[in-house]
């Protein structure tokens, strides 16, 4: 079992930057691929980013590529999301998830189905 929980969302103007942080308890932390998703009211939950569980490898949505980095600390059992130059079209709830990867160093995916185990989200807004 891994709990997870988000923090750092909150409402900032388009153009700033935020970050988000997603402390992991439970099972060992460096067992799990990390995503981050997220959510709007009437919408699929999107995916985001993703990291693999030695941090050698990470992917990003088109949508995100160039703007958000993913990363992580296995010594602090964190994942981070840093977000810059926000948008409008960024509002949303989001969502960490954890993978259990313990076959692979490099192994991610970005598919909702995949991840095991949710936090419960954190929600950004970015006004225009």
């Amino acid at each position: 079992q891994v709990q997870l929980k988000e923090s750092g969302g909150g409402l900032v103007q388009a153009g700033a930057s935020l970050r988000l942080s997603c402390a992991a308890s439970g099972r060992a932390f460096n067992n799990y691929a990390m995503g981050w998703f997220r959510q709007v009211p009437g919408k699929e939950r999107e995916f985001v980013a993703a990291i693999s569980r030695s941090a050698t490898a990470t992917y990003y949505s088109d949508s995100v590529k160039g703007r958000f980095t993913i990363s992580r600390s296995n010594a602090e059992n964190m994942v981070s999301l840093q977000m810059n130059k926000l948008k409008p079209e960024d509002t949303a709830v989001y969502y960490c998830a954890a993978d259990l990867a313990n076959f692979s160093g490099t192994y991610y995916s970005t598919v909702a189905n995949a991840y095991e185990y949710w936090g419960q989200g954190t929600q950004v807004t970015v006004s225009s």
